[in-house]
């Protein structure tokens, strides 16, 4: 039987690429619910091409419109975010994809965990801002979380078949985003339609951003603490421009482990929701004539030792 996935934020980047995974793996996953937040055209066409169970849309001034295009369909319609937080938890759902921008996407993170659904979590403002609270409802009942984060993600493999080895640490890469190397004078001059084009990777508007400002960094730390149990210390990030050495694991004896491929945010997202099974796709493949070397910042960023690790700890 397919694996039956709600969908948080289908109308958003990590959202629509699902969508896409499901399309080109009709055999293993089926849509049972989908939300948006105020895209009610994009929504409903959405739903009217994979046909969910339910559907909610955050925005309840466009609840009727919704209704009215899928109520023919047979498609359940509801309106609000306690609409979407009481959705999560319905028996036909197998795993829910937490892909919904910033704080919003705690409260049906908590409630999908507390129905004792598995999370496949793009979402990481929920870890952010309440790790502890979201890991601890995750061990009480027995949810496991699967990271989409694509470096997060690449942490996620290479301790696969190593949970018994302890981590010395973790490298998170980051590209350096559409800014790197520019002068301060130089960064004073740059536009918001530069900082949204991000050299490797197709991301929302949001993560974009954060990422030419490496702020996107400072918060994965944070995730990274959460998802893998570990000291401040134990995250380090760098430098890699190509962004296909997604991320590494280092253990206590020095040997390192890292996870590779192409920037591309289906892999991480089939990867979480396939778990623990890898499925065969007709994606490009790596090609090592394309690069002809991995480069590394001749510095690795160091997170502030005050702000960011007050707040990790």
């Amino acid at each position: 039987m397919p694996k039956r996935i709600a969908i948080l934020g289908s109308t958003g980047s990590i959202g629509t690429q699902a969508l896409d995974v499901v399309r080109e793996q009709p055999e293993h996953f089926a849509v049972e619910l989908l939300t948006a937040g105020r895209n009610a055209d994009l929504l409903i066409e959405q739903a009217l091409a994979f046909k969910p169970n339910t559907v909610v849309i955050g925005d309840t001034a466009q609840l009727g419109r919704v209704k009215d295009a899928l109520f023919p369909q047979g498609i359940k319609v509801y309106g609000g975010e306690e609409a979407i937080a009481q959705c999560v938890a319905m028996d036909g759902i197998d795993i829910v994809l937490t892909a919904m921008v910033g704080y919003a996407g705690l409260r049906p993170t908590l409630a999908a965990i507390e129905a004792g659904k598995c999370i496949a979590l793009a979402n990481k403002e929920t870890l952010v801002v309440a790790g502890e609270l979201v890991t601890t409802a995750a061990r009480a009942k027995e949810v496991d979380i699967y990271p989409v984060d694509s470096e997060h993600s690449a942490i996620f493999q290479c301790l696969a078949g190593e949970w018994h080895n302890p981590i010395e640490k973790i490298v998170l890469t980051a590209s350096g985003g559409p800014f790197r190397g520019r002068s301060r004078a130089e960064l004073e001059m740059v536009t918001k339609a530069q900082a949204l084009k991000h050299p490797n990777w197709d991301m929302g508007a949001k993560i974009t951003i954060d990422s030419a400002s490496l702020m996107n960094k400072g918060l994965e730390a944070i995730e990274a603490k959460w998802l893998f149990a570990l000291k401040p210390e134990q995250v380090e990030i760098i430098v890699h421009p190509q962004s296909i050495i997604h991320s590494l694991v280092q253990f206590r004896d020095g040997s390192m482990k890292a996870q590779l491929g192409l920037p591309d945010m289906k892999l991480p997202i089939l990867y979480a929701l396939a778990y623990p099974h890898r499925i065969q796709t007709n994606w490009p493949r790596f090609d090592f004539a394309a690069y002809a070397a991995f480069t590394f910042e001749n510095r690795t960023l160091k997170p502030s030792r005050t702000l960011l690790w007050r707040w990790m700890r």
